[in-house]
């Protein structure tokens, strides 16, 4: 019961804002070290490719941007839903905070997709099925930031962007499945849960400290982002006058 309540008291954005910057300060410390070991393992410790050569070290970027693009969709999907639900006030500006994090994961995943492909198959891009839906995928994260931002009653824009997010969901499935159900010029997956993955140890072992690393820079710079929403939004209430940043 104690947890729970706990739990309540956390969705209130004046209790959640200390925890927020919290979160956001050790995030940050993780994903600085992470990313350190991630660059210099896919740099310098992981093998050539002997199909690729050294070009095939874009994956690094490209792979685990691509996973947390998808990642944080279903994250803003899951607070919209608790805000429709629910009404939580919180959870709209969770999912406001995510969608620039979201976006530049797509984008990265897309521009170092092209990298990749150019050398590859011969074009900067083509309308592949996994492109195009994660292209789509950009489109449904700057629709939702634009959204957002031309409807001047926040609760009447949290309502429409959470609708857009849960009617965008249905992608997610298609960005993943895309080359199973299609004959895709996109390689399939080089880690399965179910069939493991085909790569050296060590390349998979510097591909998962990347992805940890990405997914710890987007809670941080995420939980920063919530706290500047939460006092846009609360500026007029007492306790956020009584915060010492603001008193000074």
């Amino acid at each position: 019961m104690g947890g729970r309540l706990n739990l309540y008291k956390f969705s209130s954005p004046a209790t959640f804002y200390p925890l927020a910057g919290k979160i956001g300060k050790i995030s940050t410390l993780i994903a600085v070290v992470l990313l350190v070991i991630g660059l210099y393992m896919s740099f310098f410790v992981a093998p050539t490719d002997y199909k690729q050569g050294e070009g095939y070290r874009i994956i690094f970027i490209h792979v685990p941007s691509a996973w947390m693009s998808m990642f944080i969709y279903l994250v803003m999907a899951f607070w919209a839903g608790i805000g429709l639900v629910f009404n939580t006030r919180l959870s709209s500006m969770m999912a406001q905070a995510l969608a620039p994090t979201g976006a530049i994961m797509t984008f990265i995943a897309l521009w170092t997709g092209a990298f990749w492909g150019k050398p590859m198959w011969g074009a900067w891009w083509v309308w592949d099925a996994r492109l195009t839906s994660e292209l789509i995928l950009f489109f449904l994260y700057i629709g939702f930031i634009a959204l957002q931002g031309s409807i001047d009653d926040a609760r009447r824009a949290d309502r429409a962007g959470a609708v857009l997010l849960l009617v965008g969901v249905v992608n997610i499935p298609i960005i993943y499945f895309s080359v199973k159900w299609w004959n895709t010029l996109h390689q399939g997956a080089s880690v399965s849960v179910t069939e493991g993955s085909n790569m050296s140890t060590i390349m998979l072992q510097a591909m998962l400290i990347m992805t940890f690393a990405f997914w710890a820079y987007s809670i941080a710079v995420s939980m920063y982002r919530v706290r500047a929403i939460i006092l846009e939004r609360e500026k007029d209430t007492r306790w956020v006058s009584e915060l010492p940043e603001i008193r000074r």
